[in-house]
């Protein structure tokens, strides 16, 4: 059995206890995909204060409405599904309202890459709003794609039943935002094609957390 197998099959007993009335058995399903609900809502927001009200929104909804999941999918696609959903929700009425985010992204990104090195926290800073620019100048669902994939480190399947569409266009859209990334970064003289995928995910990743880098061949 496979990490990924084993994975699926823990959190499918947890649903299972928790449907059944442990409560013990849903707080570990939250303890075990908070962290990255949090960090998707972040994402896609760009608000640290947004994100944390939708991860106890997106939970609640599921604890309530737990008694109809029939686990025809997975429990991380499903509240991932109502996380994104939530989230550009949250992202439109904002955008109507004409509000800016709190948005936490680079300053983290340039304090923990930085090392308390002035001269590198600029020139870091430089580098990473201008990546950050060139995501958030991404369609939404390419965008969405993108945090799911690289940052999230779903598999194009699991995207597409998140995003309800083919496998196909998950891979189109990657194959796309790569290269419109890429672009936006040229001045920058990126040493490796590949070397992108890599700050994107430091910089954008949830800080003090793994984040996986999409391997060579997943395109």
């Amino acid at each position: 059995m496979t990490h990924a197998e084993r994975e699926a099959a823990t959190a499918s007993a947890l649903v299972d206890a928790a449907k059944a009335g442990d409560q013990r058995a849903f707080e570990s399903l939250v303890r075990r995909y908070r962290k990255r609900i949090y960090a998707l809502a972040l994402h896609i927001t760009g608000s640290a204060s947004e994100a944390d009200d939708i991860a106890q929104e997106v939970f609640l909804k599921a604890y309530r409405a737990l008694a109809e999941f029939e686990g025809r999918s997975q429990f991380f696609t499903w509240v991932y599904r109502m996380t994104v959903n939530r989230s550009l929700n949250a992202r439109r009425d904002r955008a109507r309202r004409g509000e800016e985010p709190d948005d936490p992204r680079l300053e983290l990104a340039v304090a923990v890459d930085a090392r308390s090195n002035p001269s590198r926290a600029t020139e870091l800073r430089q580098t990473y709003a201008r990546l950050l620019r060139a995501l958030d100048g991404l369609p939404i669902d390419m965008r969405t794609t993108v945090i799911l994939v690289s940052l999230q480190g779903m598999s194009h399947g699991e995207v597409a039943v998140v995003q309800a569409v083919s496998e196909g266009t998950i891979a189109w859209r990657m194959h796309e935002a790569r290269r419109r990334l890429n672009e936006a970064m040229a001045p920058e003289k990126l040493q490796r094609k590949r070397e992108l995928s890599a700050d994107l995910a430091r910089v954008l990743g949830e800080h003090g957390m793994f984040v996986p880098v999409l391997p060579k061949g997943r395109a």
